[in-house]
């Protein structure tokens, strides 16, 4: 049973259709990306899990029940449109949103001083959020949207505005709440991200679901059949009916070759018959990027 689905979300603004039969599974305790161009359908999505508005058709489901008005509690959100009152202190507006996803002043307290000693910010709490960088509002934005503990976290475009020191402190505190169970869905055009953090993603265009899967599987699905060679010696010269030649480069007496696998060829003869002639010091597929099959994809469906 998956943790989080949603059954052919239909969703409508008058002639315009956001989401046309929708289906999404996502597993408990993973990260799972939630990807498309602007405008793809992605945010209408996240809304509908929210009950901040409700699908035309299809349903939402919880532990493999129907989401209820309560589930709300139980899902930290962050919102792409960063919801910060910017005449508050860093230090009553953590407790003030605290407050609202239900814990009490104490359990808010508690919470805000263990992530703001977490992040190193504790100087912050009297500051106004009006005199913070936009990096250093999404770390408040951040802990405010944690701060509850829930079993599943929404989070869209949550890197806006971070340097990569930051991204990457993000990023290993997103790792050590899918190491604790959290379910995890992340909306983002960072693809290196994606293939950082998701076990899984779907990708949206146009309102419907153009690519789903394991991120693993996905990359070997559309690989191209190109390798990576280290090769000893000052160039590589070869002809061969099992490969074509990409480019290279020789720096300090090796050679790096990138080659094409013909499809008349399998990987052991290939390696047989480099190795025939130069000494082999590695050798690795290279496989596309998130970004390169989001690219292909995307292009495709737009024709």
């Amino acid at each position: 049973m998956f943790y989080l689905e949603t059954q052919d979300i239909v969703k409508q603004y008058g002639d315009y259709t956001a989401l046309s039969g929708v289906s999404v599974q996502v597993p408990r305790g993973c990260v799972y990306g939630l990807l498309g161009p602007n405008g793809a359908g992605k945010s209408s999505l996240i809304r509908i899990i929210n009950r901040i508005t409700a699908p035309d058709e299809g349903k939402v489901l919880i532990n493999g029940r129907e989401s209820v008005a309560d589930d709300v509690f139980n899902i930290g959100y962050l919102p792409e449109e960063r919801g910060l009152y910017k005449k508050m202190k860093v230090g009553e507006h953590i407790i003030f949103l605290a407050r609202l996803r239900g814990l009490s002043t104490q359990e808010a307290h508690e919470k805000m001083h263990l992530w703001l000693k977490k992040f190193d910010i504790e100087s912050w709490i009297d500051k106004k959020v009006e005199e913070l960088s936009k990096g250093m509002q999404q770390k408040i934005q951040f802990i405010a949207t944690i701060i509850h503990e829930p079993d599943l976290y929404i989070l869209d475009e949550p890197f806006s505005g971070f340097d990569p020191v930051n991204a990457e402190l993000l990023r290993n505190e997103l790792l050590e709440l899918k190491a604790k169970g959290k379910t995890i869905i992340l909306s983002t055009h960072n693809m290196e991200s994606v293939e950082a953090l998701c076990d899984e993603i779907t990708l949206i265009n146009k309102s419907k679901v153009v690519l789903q899967g394991n991120v693993k599987e996905i990359r070997a699905r559309y690989r191209k059949h190109i390798f990576k060679l280290d090769v000893s010696g000052d160039s590589f010269d070869m002809e061969s009916s099992h490969f074509s030649i990409l480019s290279q480069s020789t720096t300090n007496n090796v050679t790096e070759v990138r080659i094409q696998r013909h499809d008349n060829a399998s990987n052991s003869e290939l390696l047989q018959e480099v190795t025939r002639k130069y000494e082999v010091l590695t050798f690795e597929e290279e496989l596309p990027s998130m970004n390169d099959i989001f690219i292909q994809i995307v292009s495709q469906t737009e024709k």
